[in-house]
């Protein structure tokens, strides 16, 4: 019985000790997966980190005028925070994509976004304002609007060329007031020309009561008054710029005041002369006349007292005397006629016919120094209407105008007034 006991006491240590030993071994040999944990499960997957881009400045508004010498307001929304890393007091404004170099802000207000400038004309930007300006074909044209660095590029704009802004190119007041004095200057001008003898030859009217003949020196100095007159204030208007007189006009108006003073000069001198010559032969005909009624009172007392061989020799030479006197008489009388003749004041016979033409009819010189004239002054609108500047003429082409002047007054010294 005792032996019973000790055999499954035996059998049971045994089995305990093999299923110890099969659990060790399993624990070695497989790992459990541990179960993942709520929070790890409910975590997304990691991307890297972009960087924060700062808003782009954009103009959203414009206060003002677009003009020259006006103050315009440019409200830019997001300028506080691109100022930031830029310097917004070389931002200039850009009109019609076109940067005014040099333009830069007056006053800044970068928490509000506000730029205030002063559109002004300077050395770095007058071909922009030309180019902006020149032209014209109204006083006011659409333009877009916006700001920038002169370098770099504008900013969005709400005043794009889908909304543009309005453009002042001449001021609707003073463009009025210089129309006006411009209109009432050539107005004046033609009623001096055809009512007075401002540009006409000097002296008495014609006897037939007509105005005497236009003069080509005067009418080319009237031509160039009224043109320089004109732009002057056109470009004046426009641009409020002041000094557009070029050098080489100067000298184009100073060869025009040359060409009429020396055509003055030269027709007082034939006054002179004719005047002194008329003198000299009054004088020498009434010494004449004198000479003859002596001699014929001489002659009559020869012939009244008794014939001598002396007086008759006397008698011959009163009479030779006589017949001298009386053909000098002729000939003083004859360049009388003559010296009046000229001294006839001549009529007009139209404006290109006057400037044209002397006592020869038409003369070449005269139609040269008028074309090229025309030719200069279709050159200077062209540059005053185009690029709002008195045009500088090169020396080549002045010399050429003076080429024409000096042939027109040389011939001008054998022409017949």
């Amino acid at each position: 019985m005792q032996t019973l006991k000790l055999s499954r006491l035996a059998q049971l240590a045994a089995l305990i000790f093999i299923t110890v030993n099969t659990a060790i071994a399993q624990g070695t040999t497989q790992q459990p997966t541990p179960s993942p944990s709520p929070t790890a499960a409910a975590q997304p997957a990691t991307t890297p980190l972009q960087p924060i881009l700062p808003k782009k400045p954009r103009v959203v508004a414009m206060i003002g005028n677009v003009e020259l010498d006006d103050i315009v307001e440019v409200n830019v929304e997001n300028l506080e925070d691109w100022a930031q890393t830029n310097d917004p007091s070389k931002l200039v404004p850009y009109i019609n994509g076109r940067a005014i170099s040099g333009n830069y802000p007056e006053e800044l207000h970068l928490e509000r976004g506000r730029l205030i400038y002063h559109l002004e004309v300077t050395p770095e930007n007058k071909r922009v304002w030309i180019d902006l300006l020149g032209a014209p074909t109204s006083m006011r044209k659409p333009a877009s609007l916006s700001v920038g660095l002169e370098n770099g590029s504008a900013f969005d704009s709400k005043h794009d060329r889908s909304n543009p802004v309005t453009m002042t190119v001449i001021s609707p007041v003073y463009g009025l007031i210089a129309l006006l004095v411009i209109v009432v200057t050539l107005a004046l001008l033609i009623w001096l020309v055809r009512k007075t003898n401002i540009i006409r030859e000097p002296g008495p009217p014609p006897v037939s009561g007509r105005r005497r003949p236009y003069n080509l020196g005067r009418a080319q100095m009237a031509f160039w008054f009224f043109l320089v007159y004109s732009s002057y204030m056109a470009i004046w208007l426009i641009t409020d710029a002041l000094d557009t007189i070029t050098p080489s006009l100067l000298a184009l108006m100073g060869i025009s005041a040359g060409t009429a003073l020396g055509e003055a000069l030269i027709d007082n001198g034939k006054d002179t002369a004719r005047m002194n010559q008329l003198q000299d032969l009054t004088a020498e005909r009434q010494a004449v006349e004198q000479s003859i009624t002596q001699s014929e009172t001489d002659l009559d007392s020869t012939n009244t007292a008794p014939a001598t061989l002396a007086d008759q020799s006397n008698r011959d030479a009163l009479n030779r005397m006589l017949t001298d006197s009386r053909t000098r008489l002729g000939q003083i009388d004859q360049q009388l006629r003559a010296l009046n003749a000229q001294q006839i004041t001549p009529a007009s016979a139209g404006f290109l016919r006057d400037i044209l033409s002397d006592s020869s009819g038409y003369s070449f010189h005269r139609f040269q120094i008028f074309a090229w004239t025309i030719v200069l002054g279709i050159i200077f609108m062209s540059s005053v209407y185009n690029n709002l500047t008195m045009p500088e003429f090169s020396p080549t082409l002045l010399g050429l105008m003076g080429l024409s002047a000096g042939t027109y007054i040389g011939f001008k010294f054998p022409e017949q007034k």
